[in-house]
């Protein structure tokens, strides 16, 4: 079945065609991959499905009663409730059934009335009780407990004001909104935007379990490849559908750019012969005849477009080479760095050489941007020594760095800041080679995209020649196109790098190391991303039982961490935490006395924190064992109270019960008595909870 179809849609922006006669359509259940260039339509089409624009010519078909759900990029404007209720209260249905059942139980409750009103409130209840249970009334609580897990939220957040969180994590809690609302149409506009790396696997899962159809539109090219089952790619007006994911498309594109290319060019040298022969015959009265004949053919054929393969164009992009680095770039000693009373790292060990390529991932509020700023010198170590190398050039790139654009200059101006020597034609040319071609260059730095401002400041970084680079999100805005732009420079870039990234096929071409966040400790692993995952994800879910990769740990806003198992030994080595070499580190002098000195230091250290642990976890025992007593006490007592109160909800839905008016008040009586005790224990259950969790 049809969820949404477009037929014949035309749309014009501003005297252009951004849709022409685009037929498209999306089924019940499936999963499509909306993709095209900056500007190809890919907001039109989603405004028109939500409603939001009219098409100026066809017709958007959408099914009687289709449920929507939209996810935009921007979200605007909060509200003061807290985070459960707000993904609660997702379902405007649902909602009516509940303010219905609570309007009937009130009327149910008064004295005086009737046996005629007590029968027909009892139908009334027992009609909302069935779509209550049948919406999942009963679980819709414990599932949206999970979906805000799974996107990165600790138990404590559940119950805290989303006006304490930042811009990102309401993003988050809108879509937990969304998903637990499981509408028959999810429309995701950038989902992953705001989402680390745990949360962005979490989410993969989920939605390819989901049954919502889905329309994603997204840059993330992993990400495509693992939810769509369709794309559908926005060019030159048209709306072209390709069966399978992201790398499908790309081959099946290529194939029929091929068939079109033959067919544009067998068809041009048709007109050549064609011309030819009008020309010679024309004049000559008796072959004019043919010659009209053939003038006609000309003037009837429907001439092919020339092929396009709608992605931007390449550049050859020669960036200035910096000076050599020296061996160790950056060596810090013990470090510890704390925000107050929050502790992010812990004497933090980290030995970061020439050449090192590490991308730096986990959940967010982890410490990774912390880590490239103390690198940056940016923040300063709370005790332990930061030493940076002798020559060495740093580049660093952040999003706030896009607020430093001067916003009445234009392109060539602002660049002409960081490469003040260069002509205009060699400014011209730099830009070029990121993705600014033409009258671009001349546009005022106020009315660029952020994808556009991100490719700006990336341009003037790499035109200061830097031999190390330090990257917080820099994929975050871009496009495919700019991604693919930004690989390609960072592919021939020979100085060292460490970056942050949710972008999984970013990582994997450019880095050879990634490095987790752990308790306060880097830890290394060797490979990219894609070994990260078989080696330690994968173990780490076989050990929890899971089926599928899952999060190395969950971090939120309220601060709590909840460790996976990690892999087994002989699976994998793992790099010692707290001891970061990430290049291949120096050689010991004296290496036999140095190695048993060593190791007998080691012993030591180990018995220390052997018997500092223990205590530690004996002390906590102590303090954990009562609060632990209390909840479980108060989650028997919750089972219970559930457990009556349907007994009583379903004798009051049988009229038969109205028919002792003295037995059905003192249900009633007992009934919100058990609500009321019900509510009176949550809040204990919370209380408790958070108190555990501290």
């Amino acid at each position: 079945m049809s969820l949404v179809s477009f037929a014949d849609v035309s749309r014009f922006h501003n005297r252009q065609d951004v849709l022409k006669g685009v037929t498209l359509s999306i089924e019940a259940g499936e999963r499509v991959g909306l993709v095209g260039r900056n500007g190809a339509g890919k907001t039109t089409v989603i405004r028109l499905i939500m409603g939001e624009e009219a098409p100026d010519s066809g017709q958007v078909v959408k099914a009687r009663g289709l449920k929507l759900g939209y996810l935009p990029q921007d979200i605007l404007g909060q509200t003061d409730q807290k985070l459960l209720d707000l993904v609660l209260n997702s379902d405007p249905e649902f909602r009516k059934v509940e303010e219905g059942l609570r309007e009937v139980e009130e009327r149910l409750a008064l004295d005086g009335l009737d046996n005629g009103e007590l029968t027909e409130l009892a139908e009334r209840h027992g009609h909302l009780m069935g779509r209550f249970e049948a919406m999942d009334g009963w679980g819709r609580e414990a599932e949206a407990k999970k979906v805000l897990s799974g996107l990165g939220f600790s138990e404590a957040d559940f119950y805290r004001q989303l006006s304490v969180f930042s811009g990102g994590w309401i993003m988050r809690a809108i879509l937990a909104k969304l998903l637990v609302a499981k509408p028959d149409l999810l429309v995701l506009d950038e989902p992953t935007n705001h989402l680390d790396i745990d949360s962005l696997l979490w989410l993969e899962s989920y939605l390819k379990g989901s049954p919502s159809a889905l329309l994603l539109v997204s840059h993330d090219r992993v990400f495509l490849n693992n939810v769509v089952q369709k794309i559908v790619e926005l060019r030159l007006g048209r709306a072209d559908s390709y069966t399978g994911n992201y790398d499908r498309f790309l081959e099946e594109k290529a194939r029929r750019l091929v068939s079109e290319s033959a067919a544009y060019q067998n068809q041009r040298e048709q007109i050549k012969q064609l011309e030819k022969f009008i020309e010679r015959n024309q004049v000559r009265a008796t072959t004019a005849r043919r010659a009209q004949s053939r003038m006609k053919v000309l003037e009837k054929m429907d001439r092919l477009p020339q092929p396009d393969d709608g992605n931007d164009p390449t550049f050859n992009l020669n960036l200035p080479r910096g000076r050599r680095g020296p061996d160790i770039v950056a060596e810090f000693k013990e470090v510890t760095k704390s925000y107050g009373t929050t502790e992010v790292y812990r004497n933090l060990n980290l030995t970061l050489q020439r050449g090192d390529r590490l991308a730096l991932i986990g959940p967010n509020g982890r410490g990774k941007s912390t880590l490239i700023k103390l690198l940056a010198g940016l923040t300063y170590p709370t005790s332990g020594t930061r030493k940076i190398g002798n020559n060495v050039d740093l580049g660093y790139f952040s999003q706030f760095q896009m607020e430093s654009l001067d916003p009445n200059l234009n392109l060539i101006e602002e660049l002409a800041k960081s490469a003040g020597h260069l002509t205009i034609g060699a400014l011209r040319s730099v830009l070029g080679g990121f993705l600014f071609s033409g009258d671009d260059v001349f546009k005022k730095v106020s009315v660029l995209s952020g994808g556009e401002k991100t490719r700006l400041v990336l341009c003037k970084i790499m035109m200061q020649a830097p031999n190390v680079l330090l990257m917080d999100e820099p994929t975050n805005h871009l496009d495919i196109a700019g991604r693919q732009m930004l690989e390609d420079a960072l592919d021939d870039y020979e100085g060292t790098m460490i970056l942050i990234s949710h972008d999984r096929h970013f990582i994997n071409r450019l880095c050879d190391k990634i490095g987790v966040i752990e308790n306060g400790e880097l830890i290394v692993h060797p490979g990219n991303f894609d070994d990260y995952q078989r080696l330690w994800l994968t173990d780490s879910a076989a050990l929890d039982g899971q089926a599928s990769p899952s999060p190395l740990a969950e971090s939120s806003p309220g601060g709590s961490r909840k460790e996976t198992a990690k892999p087994e030994a002989g699976k994998a080595a793992k790099p010692e935490a707290g001891k970061a070499t990430v290049g291949t580190g120096k050689p010991a002098a004296d290496a036999d006395k140095a190695a048993e000195g060593a190791a007998r230091e080691k012993v030591r250290e180990r018995q220390n924190e052997k018997r500092q642990s223990a205590e530690e976890r004996k002390k906590r025992a102590a303090m954990r064992k009562p609060l632990e007593k209390r909840l479980l006490e108060t989650e028997k007592r919750l089972a219970e109270i559930v457990g009556r109160s349907k007994e009583l909800e379903t004798d009051l839905s049988d009229g038969e019960t109205y028919r002792d008016a003295d037995r059905a008040k003192n249900l009633k009586i007992e009934l919100d008595g058990l609500y009321a005790e019900k509510s009176r224990l949550e809040e204990i259950w919370q209380e408790t909870a958070l108190e555990l969790e501290s």
